[in-house]
């Protein structure tokens, strides 16, 4: 059993979030938990900044779990935005829409922001990673094929990383790839193995 797992081995471990990705990603730090959803409305204050927004939405999701949750639960929310030219990209509404946004990250860089609150009831550490991506210049038909083959409409800023469009289209990355994905494993790690049970 690894060190993780260990220290969690007392509680039940639960992922609240739809995404496969992160499922995926989590299953990867060797760990047992169960997975939650509950549709949690994702707003923000207005004078928030947008490096900002991905916390306080985890943390929103966090709290919205915590009346439910026994004493030994120990909870993990997330939260993605991609950021580009100061403006959160949000999930397509539909195949011309994903056309568009993957035109706008196309030659360009953008930040990828994933906020995680974790923890124990009434005891939860929030944090943000930020992960930089540069696009090379992406053709109308390399476009037009990913959002024909793949199914970017689940996806913050149209695009999945781990899919054709990353192998093809991304020159460079500046922090964690998996923060891309949709969660920090690194350093949710390092977190959960500092936090105070």
């Amino acid at each position: 059993m690894n060190v993780l797992a260990k220290k969690l081995a007392p509680y039940t471990v639960l992922l609240a979030s739809q995404s496969p990705r992160r499922h995926q990603l989590l299953r990867g730090l060797d760990i047992p938990f169960e997975i939650a959803q509950k549709d949690v409305e994702e707003s923000y204050p207005s004078n928030i900044s947008l490096h900002s927004i991905p916390q306080y939405v985890a943390k929103k999701k966090f709290e919205a779990f915590e009346p439910e949750i026994s004493d030994t639960t120990f909870l993990i929310t997330a939260d993605t935005v991609v950021i580009l030219n100061n403006q959160i990209l949000q999930k397509p509404t539909s195949h011309n829409d994903a056309r568009a946004l993957l035109h706008s990250l196309s030659d360009n860089t953008h930040v990828v922001v994933t906020g995680v609150c974790f923890g124990l009831k009434n005891k939860s550490v929030a944090f943000a990673s930020e992960s930089y991506v540069t696009f090379a210049k992406l053709s109308n038909h390399e476009i037009d094929y990913y959002v024909d083959m793949y199914n970017p409409l689940d996806k913050a800023g149209a695009y999945g990383v781990q899919e054709w469009i990353g192998y093809i289209g991304i020159e460079s990355i500046t922090g964690s790839y998996y923060n891309i994905m949709g969660l920090p494993v690194q350093a949710l790690y390092r977190k959960i193995l500092e936090y105070e049970m």
